[in-house]
């Protein structure tokens, strides 16, 4: 008999995740030779999502409809803001780390982005309209989010030999927690059609990112991945 994967399962083994996981950028900062200029690329252009998650936070308290749903998503934006004190918002504290490990911070909160990126936040905007969008996306986020952190803690770390980068920690610290969150709200009963709804949106999510780092790739000089089939 084959075994029925979880909602949450079926979310993880999408092949769309996998390519997202498998993406060159992420060996790239273990492996290839990286500039603190091109570290600061990645730090540029990684603001604009940031800078817009709390945001699309508020807008998905506001459009799912039950109040656990509500509950779960305000203690991740919580966190993201701050908690009540602007200078712990997460926004706040990758500018003055950033800084800190000596990159401009100008640059890193004031660079246009690119194309890629600017879907990325448009994608994010959209998913936050319906509640099956805005979980996937939600969702998708969360389960991938430490190890996009984690490859900006490499390359910080590679580049100016930054080891205690306090935006970096804040995350491993709090990641554990949106997970939660995030698994908390898939625990609702969905139909079959909002279940198909949430995984679309997720892989859609894992496709903007994927594009965000092949655009990133190619701007370091390493070739992009190939797109899941």
């Amino acid at each position: 008999m084959t075994a029925t994967l979880s909602f949450a399962d079926q979310l993880g083994d999408s092949p769309v995740h996998k390519n997202f996981r498998d993406h060159p950028f992420f060996a790239m900062v273990d492996t290839a030779d990286f500039t603190k200029e091109q570290a600061g690329t990645l730090l540029e252009q990684w603001w604009h999502p940031l800078h817009y998650f709390p945001t699309f936070l508020a807008r998905c308290v506001a459009v799912l409809p039950d109040i656990a749903s509500k509950s779960a998503i305000t203690r991740i934006l919580n966190q993201e803001a701050g908690g009540g004190k602007a200078s712990r918002a997460h926004e706040v504290i990758y500018a003055d780390s950033m800084e800190k490990a000596g990159f401009e911070r100008d640059r890193v909160v004031g660079t246009a982005p690119y194309p890629e990126t600017a879907a990325l936040v448009e994608g994010y905007r959209k998913a936050s309209e319906s509640r099956e969008s805005a979980l996937g996306f939600i969702f998708a986020t969360e389960t991938t989010d430490l190890l996009m952190v984690s490859s900006i803690g490499k390359a910080i770390e590679r580049t100016t030999g930054v080891t205690d980068n306090e935006w970096v920690s804040i995350h491993v610290e709090q990641e554990p927690d949106h997970v939660e969150e995030a698994n908390h709200v898939l625990l609702a009963d969905f139909s079959a059609d909002q279940e198909h709804a949430v995984l679309e949106a997720a892989d859609e999510m894992w496709q903007l990112w994927t594009a965000f780092f092949d655009r990133l790739v190619l701007e370091v000089g390493v070739g992009a991945s190939t797109p899941a089939g």
